[in-house]
């Protein structure tokens, strides 16, 4: 999972001179899988995969810049312009012991290479000099109504690779297609199975259905197929715990989740979007544990503490990376503070206002209003306070440090921590602005703390 980075599409005019100097060497070469998909739908794929019954030495001497990132299965970069081209000979395989990797593989023609492939919208091939499509399983037709559809027997083709369970809900979910009913029986049979594939595959195949658009369908179809108790069982708990009418007309914690997940901006160049996404999914994910209900109603008592202890087990498990559990668990930590920012004093606000990653913070606090109670007060407040003030009031640089404390007589231990943060306060609430000023506070707070 990495921040949504807005990149330049690959060239469709690179990709097709690159099948282009294949067919010239006299090699068969289309585009393949997604970009066609893509292309058929009306959108400017991304990247470009190529499929081509030359072999991958055969590739390698007719590009000057290649990577060999999958030899043995036929797999070869081009690069070109600083975009990666996939270009991958026919192939056949077979004996999926592990649930991912064949144990066999067989370069063939295009019509059984088009068998390994996991769903029918995804086994498209293009010559683009001609613009026909080769379709030996019904894509185009399942494109035209909208259907993921696994290839042949669903049951094989998970069992070959159990990622293609999430791939599919990734699909329906992004594309807002439908999963068609044999594919969607097959998913429930082994969701258990997805145990079998690496975390970091699943937290990836998770991002993209919380980024790439539908979010909330694809939490939803997650639920339904079983694979969300399997993956996210701490999530999947959430459904049905009850919460107070008056902040959450919109019913329980997972429908609140699913609601915010709908107004979640998909690849709109968000920072950290990923981060933002999986704030949400988790931010009160300690309600299952804490609910408690009594004659003055239902209380979630210390449901930011336990939140924050399951997203750390979950970030763990599914590994994410430290600064992005970093900033999550901030998230998580944060998002209740919003409440009380009226009342906060000037140096405590600012500290608020200006913590790292912050428009994160207002975001995730946006739609969790949006997605409850409507109301947006704090947000306004927290918005107009970063306009009334200056950068320079949020972030003001220090006025003393560590070794000033030292020159000061001070001895180094726990103290400097307390007398820095307390200097820092008394800048941000505007009562010191100078070092001469901060010396002559520390002096009278902690004086008589100085060696002798």
């Amino acid at each position: 999972m990495r921040s949504v980075i807005l990149r330049k599409p690959a060239s469709y005019d690179t990709a097709v001179q690159i099948v282009s100097t294949l067919s010239s060497a006299g090699h068969e070469a289309y585009l393949v899988g997604g970009c066609v998909r893509d292309l058929l739908r009306g959108v400017e794929p991304l990247d470009y995969d190529i499929v081509t019954s030359a072999r991958p030495e055969d590739v390698c001497s007719l590009f000057p810049h290649t990577a060999p990132v999958g030899a043995n299965f036929g797999v070869i970069l081009v690069i070109e312009e600083g975009h990666h081209y996939e270009v991958a000979t026919f192939r056949s395989e077979g004996g999926y012991e592990d649930g991912r990797r064949p144990n066999r593989v067989a370069f063939t023609t295009v019509d059984e290479d088009v068998f390994r492939r996991d769903f029918t919208i995804n086994a498209l091939f293009m010559d683009p000099k001609t613009k026909n499509i080769v379709d030996y399983v019904g894509g185009r037709e399942d494109l035209k109504n909208r259907i993921i559809r696994s290839i042949g027997d669903p049951e094989k083709r998970f069992s070959e690779d159990y990622l293609r369970m999430l791939r599919a809900v990734r699909f329906a979910a992004n594309l807002d297609f439908e999963i068609d009913s044999g594919t969607f029986g097959a998913i429930r049979n082994h969701a258990s199975a997805i145990h079998r594939i690496s975390a970091e595959r699943i937290r990836d195949e998770l991002t993209k259905i919380l980024t790439h658009g539908g979010s909330r369908r694809g939490m939803e179809i997650l639920a339904a197929t079983g694979l969300l108790e399997q993956v996210l069982p701490e999530v999947s708990a959430l459904r049905g715990v009850k919460q107070p009418a008056e902040f959450h007309p919109e019913g329980d914690v997972w429908e609140h989740i699913l609601q915010m997940l709908a107004m979640l901006p998909s690849g709109a160049g968000v920072e950290n979007e990923s981060c933002l996404a999986w704030g949400i999914v988790m931010h009160d994910i300690g309600k299952a544990l804490t609910y408690t209900e009594d004659t003055s109603g239902i209380h979630f008592h210390g449901h930011v503490r336990e939140g924050e202890r399951f997203a750390e087990d979950i970030m763990r498990r599914l590994r994410f990376s430290r600064a992005e559990a970093e900033t999550i668990l901030a998230l998580i930590h944060c998002h209740m503070m919003f409440m009380n920012v009226k009342e906060m004093r000037p140096n405590r606000l600012k500290r608020f206002l200006g913590m790292p990653h912050f428009e994160l913070h207002l975001e995730l606090h946006r739609l969790d209003c949006l997605g409850s109670h409507g109301s947006l007060d704090n947000y306004d407040f927290c918005r107009a306070r970063l306009i009334e003030i200056a950068e320079e009031e949020l972030h003001p640089p220090r006025l003393l440090s560590g070794r000033d404390l030292i020159d000061m007589g001070l001895h180094p231990g726990p103290l400097f921590s307390k007398i820095l943060r307390a200097v820092e306060d008394a800048q941000l609430d505007g009562a010191i602005s100078t070092s001469d000023e901060a010396r002559r506070m520390v002096m009278d707070h902690w004086g008589n703390h100085r060696s002798h």
